[in-house]
């Protein structure tokens, strides 16, 4: 198994959760690390992306995600370039705030 930060997510909880839910939840830290950003503190825009990525590593191996593997990783990707890349893709902190916030809004709705 692999040592995520989200031990206790890991173990079930984060599997029972829709789509929406698990990318709404990485849009939580996502926007935690613009914030961070903007402010200047580097270490806990640092800590929100780890715990980011954590998230989204566990949406990947979600076997239930194998349709939405390619916009999975690919998110990844461009969260990889935004903070810590060249931003080849000419991305911002906020559109990937104004992206996963749709997953979030989704989820609410259908909760």
């Amino acid at each position: 198994m692999v040592d995520y930060i989200h031990q206790n997510l890991a173990q079930g909880k984060w599997f029972a959760m829709s789509l929406s839910e698990q990318l709404g939840n990485v849009g939580s830290e996502v926007g935690r690390a613009a914030k961070w950003q903007r402010q200047g503190n580097v270490v806990s825009r640092d800590n929100a992306l780890e715990r980011a990525f954590d998230l989204l590593d566990m949406t990947i191996a979600d076997v239930r995600r194998i349709k939405s593997l390619k916009e999975l990783c690919r998110s990844r990707e461009v969260l990889a370039d935004v903070f810590y890349g060249d931003n080849q893709y000419k991305d911002s902190p906020e559109a990937l705030e104004k992206y996963f916030y749709q997953y979030a809004m989704a989820a609410r709705k259908n909760t």
